[in-house]
């Protein structure tokens, strides 16, 4: 009895830090270098937000990997820019579907979603500060490279004064012809792939000016190019630009030339006349990659929190209603055993619920009816356990020898059962990852859950509950055993 005593220790433990991570008002986690919040995350159909299908450009070549790298590249971005739990998908066609939960700001998503954004340091060391505006189209090198690259097989260039930029002006959508520095395009010394960090801060004296600090990579594409650059043009302009639109072009200070000639230059400040959310977009884009392909937004719907807090209401209302159905069952059928099968399933249901929290795992409705379907499974295990256990008593074993009999000749039959469903919740959760149905994973996660501290509580914790009742009323038990359901 003594090791039921040292498991009755544990599981209380486990209840306990349970309960404490379950509270609606818990701090997190911020001790021993740990700083982890301990929250419900929701999803889409949950708590509202934004969902935007998007789809390659008209005309654009594309296969299975380059939609496969730039779905991950709006993954990145999305999350990058803040917007918790967002669903990057795949589709047919060249689309890709994302889901942005509890967004706010959805012009600043969706400007970051669908830019290529290729970024370019550029050759303006000739160019006198203020003869180019700002948000001009600007026709680089890196540009045509790119072009021609993607040209079918003995298809002629386009001629330079023929390339454009689509119009930013929504009502006046024409093709804006790019800018040529004598007839040739102007010189790429770096792209955004030289770098490996970026981040929007405030500068300026008074800490009021939006800008994107970089940090090159050590050994980049170019990077050489780009430090020889600074240090060889102190006092001169570098253009910084962005899918073909010239952000800025600052003056190379004489003591950032300085450090690049003594090569110790690591990084730069990327400044312009920045909103907080430009420089945030622009910080995301550098730090996550560029998107292989242009992408339009071809459709876009808001759905509002209303109808996530009824289904979460009507989700609550079910999973009460169906834990104190089973409660009552076990009660009343099993009795004694059934006392300890409920403290068991309020455990099951603490436990899983902190995990929800702690991991986190984002709740949608497919995965909290995974979570109520999990309850009622829960007491399986024990209706194998307590019908082996009646069994044995009416054989005419000892209360004490039955007990052990129940839950070793029921251990085979709990573990295979559980082991086959969970087999069948990692093909869901596949199965939604390879086509796109997140609904499907969700589902299969909370289920699968489930099942898998189903093993520990209607096992172990049941166990040990009922072992804890025989040693304080066990004599009772042994003369009335009609308390143990038989």
């Amino acid at each position: 009895m003594r090791g039921y005593r040292l498991w009755l220790v544990v599981i209380l433990a486990i209840a306990a830090i349970s309960i404490w991570m379950s509270l609606p008002d818990n701090p997190g986690i911020h001790i021993l270098g740990m700083d982890r919040d301990v929250k419900i995350v929701q999803g889409l159909d949950l708590q509202g937000g934004s969902r935007v299908l998007l789809q390659a450009a008209p005309g654009t070549d594309f296969d299975d990997q380059t939609m496969e790298q730039a779905a991950k590249n709006v993954e990145r971005r999305v999350n990058g820019l803040g917007v918790t739990e967002a669903v990057v998908q795949r589709q047919e066609g060249g689309r890709i579907i994302v889901e942005l939960p509890g967004v706010r700001q959805q012009a600043v998503a969706f400007e970051s979603i669908k830019s290529t954004g290729l970024l370019e340091f550029v050759d303006f060391s000739t160019v006198t500060p203020g003869t180019v505006p700002e948000g001009a189209c600007i026709l680089t090198t890196e540009q045509v490279a790119r072009a021609e690259a993607s040209l079918p097989e003995g298809e002629a260039p386009r001629p330079y004064d023929q390339y454009t930029c689509p119009s930013e002006d929504l009502e006046n959508p024409v093709e804006e012809p790019a800018l040529l520095q004598s007839g040739q395009p102007y010189r790429t010394i770096m792209t955004g792939a030289g770098l490996s960090d970026a981040a929007a801060t405030l500068q300026g004296q008074l800490g009021t000016q939006w800008a994107v600090n970089f940090v090159v990579r050590d050994g980049g594409n170019r990077v050489n190019d780009f430090i020889n650059y600074v240090a060889n043009n102190a006092n001169r302009s570098m253009a910084i630009v962005l899918d073909g639109r010239l952000l800025s072009y600052p003056t190379i200070q004489a003591d950032l030339a300085a450090s690049a000639a003594a090569g110790t230059m690591d990084g730069g400040i990327i400044t312009g006349d920045f909103t907080r959310d430009e420089a945030q977009i622009l910080a995301a884009q550098l730090k996550y990659g560029a998107l292989p392909i242009p992408l339009d937004i071809i459709a876009f719907d808001t759905i509002g929190p209303s109808l996530g807090q009824i289904s979460v209401d009507r989700s609550i209302r079910a999973g009460i209603i169906g834990v104190i159905t089973v409660l009552l069952f076990m009660l009343i059928y099993y009795r004694v055993p059934g006392i300890a099968a409920s403290m068991a399933l309020l455990l099951f249901a603490v436990i899983n619920f902190a995990l929800f929290k702690f991991i986190p795992v984002t709740l949608s409705l497919p995965a909290i009816t995974g979570f109520l379907i999990s309850i009622g499974t829960a007491v399986d295990g024990n209706i194998l356990i307590f019908e082996r256990m009646k069994e044995e008593l009416r054989a005419g074993r000892s209360m004490d020898r039955a007990i052990e009999a129940g839950f070793e000749r029921a251990w085979t039959s709990i573990r295979d059962s559980n082991i086959s469903t969970i087999i069948i919740c990692l093909i869901l959760y596949f199965f939604g990852n390879a086509f796109g149905a997140s609904p499907v994973q969700g589902f299969a996660i909370t289920l699968g859950m489930g099942l898998v501290i189903n093993l520990f509580t209607a096992v172990v914790a049941t166990r040990t509950f009922l072992h804890t009742i025989v040693l304080l009323i066990g004599n009772q038990l042994r003369e009335r055993q009609e308390l143990l359901g038989v």
